[in-house]
């Protein structure tokens, strides 16, 4: 047996639906029934969804989009800050090195 998954409308609407019924007077486990979601489901996604519009929802989404590309941008740019470091250590290291060697050549000690 496949299990289907709603997309977050669509849990919104069931959502909606079972507080309909039960405002018109249904048991919550009844109303749960008649929209086809099962019990342990529907506290799931009322703690997911719950009070949630359609609007919010978006927002939601958009934010959620938009944190998750902010995080990669943060990332990326932490790994060039190291590779960057690692250079830079590299440089003065050898920066070092051709300086202690001029000035021997010199007759300078290093």
């Amino acid at each position: 047996m496949s299990t289907k998954r709603h997309k977050p409308e669509e849990i919104i609407t069931k959502l909606r639906q079972v507080e309909v019924l039960v405002g018109q007077g249904a048991t919550r486990v009844d109303a749960m029934r008649e929209v086809r979601i099962a019990e342990q489901t529907y506290y799931r996604w009322r703690k997911q969804y719950g009070g949630m519009g359609t609007d919010q929802l978006r927002e939601l989404k958009r934010l959620q989009k938009e944190n998750e590309r902010l995080r990669k941008a943060v990332s990326d740019l932490t790994l060039d800050k190291l590779i960057l470091a690692e250079a830079a250590k590299g440089v003065r290291a050898v920066s070092e090195t051709v300086q202690w060697t001029v000035s021997g050549r010199n007759g300078r000690s290093p």
